[in-house]
Formats: C-alpha cells, sequence, structure tokens
C-alpha cells in the first residue's frame, strides 16, 4: 500500500511552513510540530468522543511544549473531517476533557507517566516524544539523523481509537492490537 502523499510531504516540508528559504534545514522540534496535526487526519474516534458540528478538532500540548508557535502554523492549515483545529496547552491533564489529541511531556519520564494515567479512561491520542519514558500511542524518536514515529496500535485500540493502515506502514515500528 502506497503511503500517504500529505504525510509524506509533511517529511518533506523545508519550505513554506517553516518559514525559511528553501535552502533551510527545519528543526526535529519544526518537523515534529508539522507531522502532529497530520496524524488525526488518519484516526477514527469513537462517535461519542466526535467534535460537535460546530467545534474544532482540539490538540492539546500537556506540559512542555517545545513546538511553540511552529506547532500553531502547522495546526492552523489543517481540517479534520471538516473541522478547524483549535490547540490548548494546559501544565497538567486536569481539564483535558475536549482533547481530542494530546502531546504529552512532562518535567522528567515519571511525570509524564503520571499525566499519561490520567489520561487512560478517554478516547485521546496520545504523542509523546523520545526522551518522555512511558510512551504514547504515538512515539517521536529519531532514527538516522531523521524524525520517526514508533505506534502502539493496542494501545488506541484499547481506547476505541483506530489507526490507518496508511499511517501505520510510515511507522518505524507498530506494537501490533491483540
Amino acid at each position: 500500500m502506497k503511503p500517504p502523499r500529505r504525510l509524506l510531504a509533511a517529511l518533506a516540508l523545508g519550505t513554506g511552513l517553516f518559514g525559511g528559504p528553501a535552502s533551510a534545514q527545519p528543526t526535529d522540534d519544526q518537523v515534529k510540530a508539522a507531522f502532529l496535526p497530520k496524524f488525526a487526519r488518519y484516526v477514527a474516534w469513537p462517535a461519542s468522543a466526535q467534535p460537535a458540528a460546530d467545534a474544532p478538532f482540539t490538540l492539546c500540548m500537556i506540559g512542555r511544549d517545545p513546538f511553540g508557535r511552529a506547532l500553531d502554523g502547522a495546526a492552523a492549515g489543517e481540517v479534520i473531517d471538516g473541522h478547524s483545529v483549535a490547540v490548548r496547552r494546559m501544565a497538567s491533564a486536569e481539564g483535558a476533557a475536549g482533547c481530542h489529541m494530546a502531546f504529552v511531556q512532562g518535567a522528567n519520564p515519571a511525570e509524564t507517566s503520571r499525566m499519561l494515567a490520567a489520561l487512560r479512561r478517554q478516547a485521546v491520542l496520545t504523542v509523546t516524544d523520545g526522551g518522555a519514558g512511558t510512551r504514547g500511542m504515538i512515539h517521536f524518536t529519531i532514527v538516522a539523523r531523521r524524525v520517526r514515529f514508533f505506534i502502539d496500535e493496542a494501545q488506541a485500540a484499547e481506547r476505541g481509537l483506530s489507526i490507518s493502515s496508511r499511517l501505520l506502514a510510515l511507522a518505524a515500528n507498530v506494537r501490533p492490537r491483540r
């Protein structure tokens, strides 16, 4: 199966989104920020977790935010099933009701684990980064100096989320459903 062209295009970004010249190399955090809102295009949420007809799709930053304006710019141009993408930032997982997707990064691995545990009963696609310790459903890493990601399909299925085979095909590794 061919990888989705739009997601592959996100891998190749180096102009426009990052505001630099064509020869400028985006940072790893800029590439990750570009990926984040695009992941949602390849995930199906249970009906009970869908946004209302006039509500945005909510991407939450819980804990540390390494992306800043790069994420705001990437999210501004995205539409998920007819919904704009709103970015919410919060210090902890308290108040995360209404988040459809959450990038979770505590000050240390134990804090990241606590934040992820607070989201365990919600249909929220969790994303973590290499140094986070505990992994979310999608986990960024660097392989051969390139931003890659792992997918825990089993964890997503436990929360009622279904990840498209198109996204699974792009992952560096997948922990399959049970």
